[in-house]
C-alpha cells in the first residue's frame, strides 16, 4: 500500500491506507462487523450480505468496498443492522442450528459465532431441506442442508487451488454446491483431488472431514438413526438460540480437554506446509492449515491433509529386529545396540573408519541429520556420509554454487506467485509440489501471469501453460543456451545488471557461440519459431522465475543444465529482485535441511567445505576430535565400494535405498556383500530386508525438531503424540549409539542440538527455538540477531567481490542404447502417492484412488503395438525388467512412456535404470532410461480406476460467479429492502 486518504469513521476523522479493504480496516480498528463469506485468503466473495454497513449514506458490502478520499463510514446504524438481520435470516434458512450435537462445535464455527454476537434468538424464515442427499467422499463430505451458500469452498477451489471442480448451481430452485458441473456427480467420481481447501475454509459443518464425524463432540458419536431424534430433543430443550449458544459453548469448552491441537510441518514434499493436527488420543481427526502457515497459508494437498493413516499403521516397527540366517527375530534395544557397537568398534579398530558409511534421511529433522553426520565424523572418523539429495537435487545445487554462490531457492513461494513469467522445466509441479502449483495456477488465472512449460510429458501445468514446448529428452541445455545466445545477440540482455553484478560475460558469449537457433533445432526437436518465442516471452516479462526439478537434474549433464538456467537468469537480470530468480524445487520435506546439516561427503554443516582448514579446525575444536580432512564417498561411490570390497558397514536411516537408488539390482547385490548393515525406519522396507539389525524409529508426528523447506524456510514441528510403544525418535537412537561408541553426548532436547548447529553454522547462526515458536519461521541465511533472508542476494552474491559468475557449459549428449531399446521410460511422482509409497499405501483412501503402479503409453504407441487400458507389458532394459499394466493417454507422445515411481515391487522404476550418473555430482541419470516393450497379456482391467480424478471434468469459472446469484428472481439486495421499508429514505 502507498499513501493514505482521509475518511470519517463513526464521526472520527482519520487517515487510512489508500488501498485498504474496508472490512479488513474495520477489523484492524477492532470494530466488529459480521461476515460469513469473507476470508482473508479468499478476498471478497459477496454472497452472504452480512457485512453491510453505511458509506456516504448508502448501504454497501464492506468486504468489497474500496475506500475513497472523503468517505463517511458508519457501522452501527439501525439501517445497517436491519440489513444484516435480513442477510442472516437468509443464511439460517439454509442452515439448521443443532450446535451441541455438531462435530463442528469447536469454537470456530462462523455461523454459530455470528448468531451469538448479533444476539439472534429466532429467525423469520425457518430452515428447510434442499432436497439433495449428503455427498460423501473418501476424505470429506458435503451436507447441502447445512450449506449457507457462502461460496468459500468454490472460491478456494476455483481461484486458490485452481482445480476448478466446485461450483454453486445458481439455476437450481434451491442452489447448492455441485462437482464437475453436474448435480449428480459424486465427490469420488469427480475431478476433485481432495486437496482439502473446501473443508478448511468452510465456515460451518457443510464441508467437513470424515475423520471428524462422530468423534469431536461428547454427543456426536451416536448412531446415525439416533442423530435426528437427538437434534429434535436438543431444539426442544434449547428453546431459542440464546440458550442453544450458551449450552453449546459449554460443550465446546469441554472439548478443549478432549481434542489436542498441535502445530507441525508436513513430512511429504519440499513445500513445507505447516498446520495444526487435531487428535483425540492417537486418533487423527483432521489437519487444519491456517492463514498464519508461512509457506502454504490455507492450502494443502491430499497427502498433507489426509495422508496420515500410516502413523497408526499396524505395520509399524515397534521392536528392534536382528538377523539370524535368512530370518529376523525380535530383540531388545540393549541387544541390538550391543551388536551394533561390537561390529562398529571391531571394524574401526581392525580395518579403519573408512570401512563405514552413513546415509541420513530427508524425512528426518535437521537435528537428526546433524547428529548422523556428527556420529560419522566426530565419533567414527569418516566423511562417508550422504543423503538422498544425491538422487535428485545435487546438480541444481552445483549449478547455483557455480553461478550465484548459494544452492537454494532465490526467494520465497510468494515470489513465484508474483512473477510476470513463470517457467517450469522438467517439473511436474501440480503433482510433485501441489501447493506451489496452486500459486502458479492462481497467478495465471487471477493476476494474468504467463506460464511457460518445457517437458517431455503433458502434465497439468503443461496443459494450462500459455506456451508448452516438448524438447527431445535431455536436450534442455541446448535450447537454454540457444535462448540465452539469442537474447544477447539481439541486445536484450540486462547490460547494466551484468556490468554491476556479474563476472565472466565475455567467457559466456564465447561459450555460447555454437548454440545457434539452427543448432538447437537440430538437437532439441523444437522449431525455430518455438525457440524464438521463448526468448521473446522472457524479454517481454518484467520478472521471470524458473522452477525446475528432476526432469533437469537426473541427466548425465544435470549440473550443466542447471548452470545454463542460472546463466539465463543472470543474463536477463532476473536475480536480486522480488518475483524473479532460480527455484530448484526440493522433492522431500527436509532434503534441503539434510544438505544444510552437512549430510554430504564434501561439506560440513552450512556448506563449509571439508578441505577448508579453518572450518575443519572450528568443528574439530567444538567436537573434541581432530576431524578427517579427506573427502568421503557419496551414495553412488558407496555402492561401488561395496562391490569392490572396500566398504564393510552401512548405517542407513529413513531411506529406502534398495528401491530409490538407480540400478537397484546392482545396489541390492552390493548390500549382500556388506559385512554388517543397520537400517533405521518406521516400516520394514525393501532395504530392511538386507539389514543385520533393524531399529524402529518414530515419524514426524512423534518427535520435536525442525525442517527446512525448498525456500530455505526453517520451521519448528511439535510432538503430536507419544512415540508408538517400542519405537524411538531418531535423534535419541543416534545419541545412544554414539555414546556406546565412546561419545559423551547428553542432549536432552532437540533445541540444544539446534543451539550447537547455530554456533557452528553461519547460515543458521540466528536460529533458535524461541524464534521459531508457533508458526514463526526463518529463511537462511539467518544472522545472529535473527534477521533472515526471504529474498537472496539483495546485498550482492556470496563471493569475495559480491559478484555472480557466468559459468559457460556445454551439452552432454544423452546415453546411447542399442536400437532394440526403443522406448524412452520417463519417470516421476504422482499426486496421490509419495515416492515408493511406503507411507501412502498405508492410507486406505489413497489406495482407493490409485491402487498401484501403471504405465502411461501414448495413443500412437498403443495403435502401433495393439495396447489398451489394462494391457500387461514388460519393459526390459539392459539392467532389469518391470511388469506393469498400461493406461493409454495423451499425456505422453510417441515412444515416450511414463512410469510413476510409486511402487516397490515388480513395477519399481529402478529395476530398469542404470548406474550412469551426472558427471559432476554422481546423481543418477534416471531420466535417461530406455527399454524394449513386450506384451504379456492383452486382456485385463485398467490399473487406474475410472473414478480417478484424472478422468473428471473440470468446470473453470472465476470464483463463485456471484452475479448469477444476484440475477435470480428471488434475490434482492438487503440494503434495497431496507430502503424500501423506510420509504426510500
Amino acid at each position: 500500500m502507498t499513501g493514505t486518504i482521509q475518511i470519517t469513521l463513526n464521526g472520527q476523522p482519520m487517515a487510512v491506507p489508500a488501498e485498504a479493504n474496508l472490512l479488513d480496516y474495520l477489523r484492524f480498528k477492532g470494530i466488529e462487523v459480521p461476515a460469513l463469506c469473507y476470508h482473508p485468503d479468499l478476498g471478497a466473495i459477496e454472497t452472504c450480505d452480512a457485512c453491510i454497513i453505511e458509506v456516504n449514506g448508502e448501504l454497501v458490502r464492506s468486504c468489497s468496498t474500496q475506500l475513497n478520499e472523503g468517505d463517511v463510514v458508519r457501522t452501527g446504524t439501525s439501517e445497517a443492522f436491519e440489513a444484516q438481520m435480513i442477510a442472516m435470516d437468509r443464511v439460517l434458512r439454509n442452515h439448521e442450528l443443532y450446535c451441541t450435537v455438531c462435530d463442528f462445535n469447536n469454537g470456530n464455527c462462523t455461523v454459530h459465532n455470528t448468531v451469538k454476537k448479533l444476539k439472534i434468538d429466532h429467525q423469520a424464515t425457518h430452515q428447510s431441506p434442499k432436497g439433495a442427499p449428503v455427498n460423501r467422499g473418501k476424505f470429506y463430505r458435503y451436507d447441502p442442508d447445512q450449506c449457507i451458500l457462502c461460496g468459500r469452498c468454490v472460491q478456494a477451489c476455483q481461484n486458490v487451488q485452481v482445480n476448478e471442480t466446485l461450483m454453486i448451481d445458481w439455476e437450481l430452485e434451491r442452489p447448492r454446491v455441485i462437482w464437475d458441473g453436474n448435480g449428480s456427480t459424486l465427490i469420488d467420481e469427480s475431478s476433485c483431488v481432495n486437496c482439502g481447501h473446501c473443508s478448511t475454509v468452510c465456515p460451518c459443518n457443510a464441508m467437513m472431514e470424515v475423520g471428524m464425524e462422530g468423534e469431536a463432540g461428547f454427543l456426536t458419536g451416536m448412531l446415525k438413526d439416533a442423530f435426528r431424534p437427538a437434534v429434535e430433543v436438543t431444539k426442544a430443550v434449547e428453546t431459542g438460540y440464546t440458550p442453544l449458544m450458551a449450552i453449546s459453548d459449554i460443550e465446546a469448552e469441554m472439548r478443549e480437554d478432549r481434542i489436542k491441537k498441535t502445530k507441525t510441518v508436513c513430512t511429504y514434499c519440499g513445500v513445507g506446509c505447516s498446520f495444526e493436527v487435531w487428535t483425540k488420543g492417537r486418533d487423527i481427526l483432521k489437519v487444519e492449515p491456517t492463514p498464519e502457515s508461512p509457506a502454504n497459508q490455507i492450502s494443502t494437498c491430499v497427502k498433507g491433509k489426509f495422508g496420515w493413516d500410516f502413523v497408526n499403521s499396524g505395520e509399524r516397527l515397534t521392536k528392534p529386529l536382528v538377523r539370524e540366517g535368512n530370518e529376523f527375530r525380535e530383540a531388545s534395544w540393549e541387544e541390538a545396540y550391543e551388536l551394533i557397537a561390537k561390529n562398529f568398534k571391531e571394524t574401526i579398530e581392525k580395518r579403519g573408519p573408512e570401512r563405514l558409511a552413513f546415509i541420513t534421511s530427508s524425512k528426518c529433522t535437521n537435528e537428526e541429520s546433524y547428529l548422523m553426520q556428527k556420529l560419522a565424523r566426530a565419533v567414527v572418523g569418516t566423511n562417508n556420509v550422504d543423503n538422498c539429495s544425491r538422487y535428485c537435487q545435487s546438480p541444481a545445487t552445483m549449478g547455483l554454487w557455480r553461478t550465484v554462490g548459494y544452492g537454494g531457492d532465490s526467494g520465497s513461494i510468494t515470489d513465484i506467485g508474483s512473477a510476470e513469467l513463470i517457467i517450469g522445466i522438467g517439473t511436474n509441479t501440480a503433482e510433485a509440489h501441489p501447493v506451489i502449483a496452486t500459486r502458479v495456477k492462481s497467478a495465471q488465472k487471477v493476476r494474468g501471469s504467463k506460464i511457460l512449460v518445457s517437458d517431455i510429458r503433458k502434465h497439468e501445468l503443461a496443459e494450462r501453460a500459455d506456451m508448452f514446448i516438448r524438447p527431445n529428452p535431455a536436450s534442455d541445455l541446448v535450447w537454454l543456451n540457444a535462448v540465452t545466445k539469442y537474447i544477447i545477440d539481439n541486445d536484450w540482455h540486462d547490460k547494466e545488471f551484468i556490468a554491476k553484478h556479474v563476472n565472466n560475460f565475455d567467457e559466456l558469449v564465447k561459450g555460447l557461440e555454437k548454440y545457434t537457433i539452427d543448432y538447437a533445432v537440430q538437437h532439441t526437436g523444437l522449431t525455430k519459431e518455438e525457440i524464438i518465442k521463448v526468448a521473446n516471452m522472457i524479454h517481454e516479462a518484467k520478472s521471470t522465475v524458473v522452477m525446475w526439478a528432476m526432469g533437469i537434474t537426473q541427466q548425465r549433464g544435470g549440473s550443466d543444465a542447471s548452470t545454463a538456467i542460472s546463466n539465463l537468469l543472470l543474463a536477463t537480470g532476473n536475480y536480486m529482485k522480488p518475483g524473479a530468480g532460480a527455484y530448484p524445487l526440493r522433492g522431500h520435506n527436509n532434503v534441503q535441511g539434510a544438505s544444510d546439516m552437512g549430510s554430504m561427503p564434501t561439506h560440513l554443516p552450512g556448506y563449509q567445505k571439508i578441505d577448508d582448514k579453518e572450518a575443519l579446525a572450528k568443528f574439530s575444536k567444538a567436537w573434541g576430535r581432530e576431524l578427517n580432512p579427506e573427502k568421503g564417498q557419496n551414495n553412488h561411490q558407496m555402492v561401488d565400494a561395496m562391490h569392490d570390497g572396500e566398504l564393510d558397514i552401512l548405517y542407513l536411516k529413513g531411506e529406502d535405498m534398495g528401491i530409490v537408488d538407480s540400478n537397484v539390482n546392482y545396489v541390492r547385490a552390493g548390500f549382500e556383500k556388506l559385512k554388517f548393515m543397520v537400517v533405521q525406519d518406521i516400516f520394514f522396507s525393501k532395504t530392511a530386508e538386507y539389514a543385520d539389525v533393524v531399529l524402529p524409529a518414530a515419524p514426524s508426528f512423534e518427535k520435536t525438531g525442525t525442517f527446512s523447506n525448498t525456500e530455505r524456510r526453517i520451521q519448528r514441528l511439535y510432538q503430536v503424540m507419544e512415540p508408538l510403544e517400542g519405537s524411538k525418535p531418531d535423534w535419541i537412537i543416534i545419541q545412544e549409539i554414539a555414546n556406546l561408541l565412546g561419545a559423551n553426548w547428553n542432549y536432552t532436547h532437540p533445541s540444544q542440538i539446534m543451539d550447537e548447529i547455530a554456533a557452528l553454522t553461519p547460515i543458521y547462526s540466528g536460529v533458535n527455538y524461541e524464534r521459531l515458536d508457533g508458526f514463526k519461521s526463518l529463511q537462511w541465511p539467518v544472522h545472529e540477531d535473527g534477521t533472515d533472508s526471504p529474498l537472496l542476494f539483495t546485498d550482492g552474491f556470496p563471493f569475495d567481490d559480491k559478484k555472480a559468475r557466468f559459468a559457460p557449459v556445454d551439452w552432454t549428449e544423452p546415453t546411447e542404447y542399442p536400437a532394440e531399446y526403443d522406448i524412452h521410460v520417463n519417470n516421476g511422482r504422482l499426486l496421490e502417492h509419495f515416492h515408493e509409497g511406503n507411507m501412502t499405501y498405508k492410507v486406505e483412501g489413497l489406495v482407493l484412488e490409485t491402487p498401484g503402479a501403471f504405465l502411461e503409453v501414448s495413443h500412437e504407441l498403443a495403435a502401433e503395438r495393439g495396447l489398451e487400458d489394462g494391457t500387461l507389458v514388460r519393459l526390459q532394459s539392459p539392467y532389469g525388467r518391470v511388469d506393469v499394466k498400461t493406461v493409454v493417454t495423451d499425456r505422453v507422445y510417441g515412444k515416450e512412456v511414463y512410469l510413476p515411481m510409486n511402487d516397490s515391487g515388480d513395477a519399481a522404476i529402478n529395476l530398469l535404470s542404470s548406474s550412469i550418473a551426472d558427471k559432476d555430482t554422481s546423481t543418477p541419470a534416471y531420466k535417461e532410461t530406455k527399454a524394449k516393450l513386450i506384451i504379456l497379456d492383452k486382456g485385463g482391467k485398467s490399473p487406474l480406476p475410472k473414478t480417478n480424478f484424472r478422468y473428471g471434468h473440470r468446470v473453470p469459472q472465476m470464483g463463485v460467479n456471484v452475479q448469477k446469484k444476484w440475477e435470480r428472481r428471488d434475490y434482492v439486495f438487503p440494503g434495497t429492502i431496507v430502503k424500501e421499508r423506510r420509504g426510500g429514505k
